[in-house]
This record gives C-alpha cells, sequence and structure tokens, in this order.
C-alpha cells in the first residue's frame, strides 16, 4: 500500500482519520512534506492548513512513523466547514485589537493568535477559488 495512516486529534477527540498519499505540514521550522515509509519523527507544528493528498486527488505536534502520521492539535476544522464571514469579522476585530497600544504582553499574544487563525481560515477560501 502506498498510502500513511493519518489521524488528527483535538482534546475534543478525533477530528480526522484515514489514508493519504502525502501529509503536507507547516512546522515551526519550515513545510514538511510527508510521504509513506518516513522515518520517525516529532516536530511542533505552526499554525496552518493541513494538506493530505489522497489517493483520488495551543501547539500543534504531528508524530511521524514510517506507516502512520498523528496530529494533536487543540482544535481542527474541516475546509466545508469554516464560516468565512466570521473569520473576516475575526480578522478585522485583531487587526483592531493590536492596534491597541495598551494592550498587555498576554494580550496581544491572543490578538496575534486570533489574527494568525483568521488569516489562515480565509487562506483556505482563497485555495479554493
Amino acid at each position: 500500500m502506498n498510502t500513511v495512516h493519518v489521524n488528527v486529534v483535538t482534546p475534543d477527540g478525533a477530528a480526522f482519520e484515514g489514508d493519504a498519499r502525502m501529509v503536507i505540514a507547516k512546522s515551526v521550522t519550515g513545510e514538511l512534506g510527508i510521504l509513506p515509509k518516513h522515518i520517525p519523527m516529532v516536530t511542533p507544528l505552526d499554525v496552518s492548513v493541513l494538506k493530505l493528498r489522497h489517493e483520488d486527488g495551543g501547539r500543534t505536534f504531528m508524530e511521524v512513523r514510517p506507516d502512520t502520521v498523528t496530529i494533536l492539535a487543540e482544535t481542527a476544522e474541516m475546509a466545508d466547514k469554516i464560516d468565512y464571514d466570521r473569520a473576516s469579522a475575526a480578522k478585522v476585530r485583531a487587526e483592531r485589537r493590536l492596534q491597541d497600544t495598551k494592550l498587555s504582553e498576554l494580550e496581544f499574544r491572543r490578538a496575534e493568535l486570533a489574527l494568525k487563525k483568521a488569516i489562515n481560515r480565509l487562506s483556505i477560501r482563497d485555495m479554493k477559488e
């Protein structure tokens, strides 16, 4: 079999389980492409789109084994479930929030993360167009 089994797991349970020809993810040090029989590894992932190439065409961590890839994520959304209007509004709110010079360090980091998540969601819509 020329596939790798993929599990995406969040605190709420399994978000995805299935086989793929390739897994493409963005680690904190750059983009990774995982093919079947990849060497074992564990790496922290950045907020990004996880791409799975199928047979038919907090921190997140990825554990790679020769026949299985497991993604441990705080959250995961399927592309067809994203509310793009809500994501656009969240992006605007986060950008405004980041302009506030009175934010604490924690508030600033939260606003940065909210902006990153909103941009990530919107990038999925842009990939579909």
